[in-house]
């Protein structure tokens, strides 16, 4: 052996030493960390750091990124194990390396991807250099408006959606696939080269698409808020070449009969009478899980008049322990017709006011 190759050797096992040094185990990823989310975090918890990670590292929303296509398979590994009950009870125990001892795929291999390139030594770890990873074919995206609830944003709620999605199956024959442009150089006379682009295809076997039904349960959570963003990735339209797109549900609030939602904060309006207006009143309005909102009113109550009731608005997204306020704004209904002129003398007797008009631009 000659002293240059034992030097390579030498390098390779230095190399080696190194990665089991800062490597425990082979792609031992912090799952947790990934997602970041701490140990004790419930499913509902992991679906929504998923969920946000999920849209922020997409390559389709990344393409001048390189990092984020890595990234997005970290996220999708983190959460195919954090929100598997019997995957996440191994991964707590044994870390990756346990799953992969239990027949599971957490990403690529690890050497592998190291050392690509370094053919010099003399080892197969990776594909022959010189060809650049093919551009990975993805499907369309889809982008669905859901309807939602007031009641279901404030209690939360499973909303199921059939889905019909075309499925490839094995059909007879063969097709051209993955087809790409070369640019071939013909000679077209002494010392003249002409270069010209041509197609190449190759020889896959034939599919054909058909329509399965499959339920895909869209998690609603107390506080959600309108245009909030549900990814379903992959679920979108396939690629005969590629990966299939994502679906995304647009959660879009239906228009409530009692209340508006602004961030966190209840909106409503109550028509009272021209009594209670006066002489005070007492009532209940129904919230959005059917408690009781009791509304106590001593005072002389004016048209416009705004009550707030801390805490009964929205849950808070991010922490469900808070919530906004409900405003409730009062209306007051007059009485129609005409007094006789001994009532309005004792209105006017009652009231102690003197007569007063005043003129100005209220806009």
């Amino acid at each position: 052996m000659s002293a240059q190759h034992l030097d390579k050797k030498l390098v390779f096992i230095s190399l080696i030493v190194l990665l089991a040094l800062f490597l425990p185990v082979e792609g031992g990823r912090d799952f947790y960390n990934i997602l970041g989310v701490d140990r004790r975090a419930s499913t509902s918890e992991i679906k929504k750091a998923y969920r946000t990670l999920a849209m922020k590292y997409h390559p389709d929303k990344n393409p001048d990124d390189p990092s984020a296509s890595e990234r997005f398979q970290d996220i999708n590994a983190a959460y195919e194990v954090l929100s598997d009950k019997e995957k996440k009870e191994i991964y707590d125990q044994h870390g990756e390396e346990g799953l992969k001892s239990q027949g599971g795929n957490q990403g690529g291999d690890m050497f592998s991807s190291f050392f690509q390139g370094f053919g010099g030594f003399g080892f197969q770890f990776g594909q022959a250099g010189g060809q650049g990873p093919r551009e990975i074919l993805r499907g369309a995206t889809i982008t669905l408006d859901l309807d939602v609830t007031m009641e279901d944003l404030y209690n939360g709620n499973v909303i199921q959606v059939a889905r019909y999605k075309p499925v490839p199956k094995p059909a007879t024959g063969t097709r051209q696939c993955n087809c790409h442009t070369e640019m071939k150089t013909v000679q077209i006379g002494p010392g003249q080269f002409q270069m010209s682009p041509r197609q190449v295809c190759e020889e896959c076997p034939n599919v054909q698409f058909v329509n399965e039904e499959k339920i895909l349960d869209i998690e609603i959570e107390p506080g959600m808020r309108d245009g909030y963003q549900y990814p379903f990735v992959s679920e979108g339209e396939p690629h005969v070449d590629g990966q299939p797109g994502d679906l995304i549900f647009v959660i879009k609030t239906q228009k409530h009969t009692t209340f508006e939602r602004r961030d966190d904060n209840l909106y409503t309006n109550v028509t009272i009478s021209l009594r209670d207006a006066l002489v005070g009143f007492s009532m209940d309005i129904t919230h959005l899980d059917g408690h009781k909102v009791q509304v106590v009113r001593e005072k002389v109550t004016w048209p416009g008049a705004v009550i707030k009731k801390m805490g009964e608005g929205m849950p808070n997204y991010e922490n469900n322990l808070t919530k906004g306020d409900l405003l409730i704004t009062f209306d007051v209904e007059f009485p129609k017709g005409a007094f006789q002129e001994a009532d309005k003398q004792d209105l006017i007797r009652i009231l102690a006011q003197e007569s007063k008009q005043h003129t100005y631009n209220g806009l």
